[in-house]
């Protein structure tokens, strides 16, 4: 399937739903905290995205039983909300789609729960740094595979795996959309990256080995080494010049600077 090229008034919508994703996570930033269990997460998020006239759309996708996918430590992706308690030091990605008059935004943030050692903030910071690698390479002209070496080359020289099997992807009419956008690869391989394209990075890398196990659930992926793991993901429109991200950390991260 070619990737669909999106009109300047369908990526409006697009981002109108990426935002929503934002403010999503922004209301899951002020519940983090040690003894709060992560389907109280998935609660509010439901609450507040059907409020604001939305569906949480991987509720019921391919039989996912939640709104967040919520993954504890070395759970990279997938993982279901439950009765756990977060505890200090844990780090947690919360990974959210909503779609709202038919499109669809998705985004993801990995949260730390307290104070937690220095190795793993690290880990959340180089992910998250990668992420904006990639889109720097986000551009018309360019190739999927360029995206994937920036990720690639920034963590593997800090010694942090990149997970293989699992990847970023087209989004906006569908939640899952071509092309895959990988986080490995070579330079000027992969798809042609076109204007009006719109698509999801989302880094998921490793404090240890890159190696993953799924579990007995078939949604939850985890570290074998049992390491921990971070995960980031915007979504993005490409033009000419520089990405227009779609999707936003700004409501996430102004309140965990003051929390």
């Amino acid at each position: 399937m070619t990737p669909r090229i999106y009109t300047q008034e369908e990526i409006a919508k697009i981002s109108q739903s990426a935002l929503l994703v934002g403010a999503t996570l922004a209301e899951v930033a002020k519940m983090i905290a040690p003894g709060v269990k992560t389907i109280e997460l998935d609660r509010r998020a439901e609450e507040f995205i059907r409020a604001n006239g939305a569906n949480p759309s991987c509720k019921g996708y391919e039989g996912f039983p939640y709104t967040l996918c919520i993954s504890v430590n070395e759970v990279v992706v997938h993982g279901f909300p439950s009765e756990y308690e977060l505890k200090e030091g844990d780090v947690v990605s919360v990974d959210c789609v909503v779609d709202k008059d038919g499109y669809y935004g998705d985004s993801a943030y990995t949260f730390m729960v307290g104070n937690v050692e220095e190795p793993v903030r690290n880990l959340l910071e180089a992910t998250k740094a990668s992420l904006y690698k990639g889109i720097e390479q986000a551009r018309a002209g360019k190739r999927t595979g360029d995206i994937g070496h920036a990720v690639q080359t920034y963590v593997e020289e800090r010694g942090y795996g990149v997970v293989r099997e699992l990847c970023g992807h087209g989004v906006g009419a569908h939640m899952h959309e071509k092309p895959d956008v990988l986080n490995y690869g070579k330079q000027g391989s992969g798809v042609m990256l076109r204007k009006g394209m719109v698509i999801a990075i989302e880094p998921m890398i490793t404090l240890g080995k890159r190696n993953i196990g799924i579990a007995k659930n078939d949604w939850e992926i985890y570290t074998l080494d049992g390491k921990a793991a971070a995960h980031f993901e915007h979504s993005l429109a490409i033009t000419e010049g520089e990405a227009r991200i779609l999707s936003s950390f700004e409501k996430i991260e102004e309140i965990l600077k003051h929390k």
